[in-house]
């Protein structure tokens, strides 16, 4: 499954995520810090969306409320959620 989410209160523009049931099989980030998100990226890759929820979720970025990590955390359980929503009906 891919996500294409829309951070809010960042610099990126843009995060695509390539799942593969609960693991995180790649991550591409548009505008933001280069040189932070392709490190980030590259330390995502394979790990579990609940290990990546729980690492990354209330990081701030300066004086923001937020940061890219935590959008991405964000961006994982808005799917988890959803996820558990079709599995409900």
């Amino acid at each position: 499954m891919t996500i294409t989410y829309t951070p809010r209160g960042t610099c990126s523009r843009k995060m695509k995520i390539e799942l593969d049931g609960d693991v995180v099989r790649s991550l591409k980030v548009e505008g933001g810090c280069s040189g932070n998100l392709q490190g980030i990226s590259k330390l995502v890759t394979g790990m579990k969306v609940q290990d990546v929820i729980d690492r990354l979720s209330g990081i701030r970025c300066g004086f923001k409320s937020t940061s890219c990590p935590d959008q991405l955390a964000r961006a994982l359980k808005e799917a988890q959620e959803k996820k558990n929503e079709k599995l409900t009906r």
